[in-house]
């Protein structure tokens, strides 16, 4: 189990598994499976931002679904504040939803185009008991001025915003309930940079103004590295590596870690990299290699790789890594 020295745990992961059954034959019946989480145990302390990087595929938006019981798990459990969500009965769920909320990647598709702002962001308060409509037009200002926007924009629809103003109307909706826990599932990735850099201080003003705790999902190393206390990188399924940020950053164990940092820009033409970033793709999560799931892009590679699973330790306090040659 992973912990870090802060005193309250608020997300407890263990053993999560989320295949997806691939069906075929006259009888549709399971052929093979896509195995997105495999075996992912973690925790996530009150207040803090985890980060959650890794190439496209390798199971981290499957991961924040999972554990917001968006999706349910093969197998394993997710525990809020040691209460464990995926055996509540659905009026409990229900209840449980005001404290978990998720910021999607796509601000424009995440919006429904035929409903207003007001209607948009009103509706879970609407969905939760606040049955005044005044009262919740009040609650939709007040909420849209937090995220930067105003009254005047409550009668427009999403088509009217630009990305950077609907990624706000998103986040808006996600805190309207005063969650706990927020997934920001690639909340950035589809903005102009100099947009990112606006949305990424609003989330960090927004976490220490109602102490909230964010699981940041992304693949833009330095976006991860400038918002997250922890980061855990994933491949394939699996978390390889996990660390305080600023340890994971600037002594990286794994070599996937290594080869991430290496494939990510530096706007300096004359820096000359030591290490080769990745080549080839990620190998299919139907039938992941066996052993060590990086061994078949790993310049590290020994036979041993092909044949056990390295164990995921500590290498060092509060670092932790798989890998046999570390």
């Amino acid at each position: 189990m992973l912990d870090a020295n802060h005193s309250k745990i608020l997300i407890r992961v263990e053993n999560l598994v989320k295949y997806y059954p691939i069906r075929g034959g006259i009888f549709m019946k399971e052929v093979a499976s896509v195995k997105a989480v495999d075996k992912v145990s973690l925790t996530i302390q009150q207040g803090e931002t985890l980060g959650l990087v890794g190439e496209s595929g390798c199971g981290k938006s499957t991961l924040g679904r999972t554990i917001l019981r968006l999706e349910e798990p093969t197998s394993g459990k997710v525990f809020f504040q040691d209460q464990g969500i995926h055996e509540l009965e659905p009026r409990a769920m229900r209840h449980l939803r005001k404290k978990m909320q998720i910021i999607f990647q796509d601000p424009f598709s995440s919006l429904n185009p035929r409903k207003s702002i007001s209607q948009i962001i009103g509706e879970p308060l609407l969905v939760h008991g606040m049955k005044s409509r005044t009262q919740r037009d009040n609650s939709v200002a007040e909420i849209l001025e937090t995220v930067g926007l105003g009254r005047e924009h409550m009668r427009r629809y999403p088509h009217q915003f630009s990305g950077g103003q609907r990624q706000r109307i998103g986040i808006a909706r996600a805190i309207a309930l005063k969650p706990e826990f927020i997934v920001c599932d690639e909340a950035v990735s589809a903005l102009d940079v100099s947009i990112q850099a606006q949305v990424i201080n609003l989330l960090k003003d927004l976490q220490e103004q109602f102490n909230l705790t964010y699981l940041f999902i992304s693949h833009d190393l330095p976006v991860v590295e400038y918002i997250s206390d922890r980061v855990a990188v994933m491949y394939l399924g699996k978390i390889v590596e996990f660390a305080e940020s600023d340890e994971l950053y600037q002594n990286p164990l794994h070599p996937y870690t290594n080869a991430l940092l290496a494939s990510s820009p530096i706007p300096d033409p004359n820096f000359k990299r030591k290490i080769q970033p990745l080549i080839g793709d990620v190998p299919s999560p139907i039938n992941p290699p066996p052993g060590c799931r990086f061994h078949t892009r790993c310049p590290k590679r020994q036979d041993i790789c092909s044949q056990e699973e390295p164990e995921f330790i500590e290498h060092e306090k509060g670092h932790f890594a798989a890998c046999f040659f570390i």
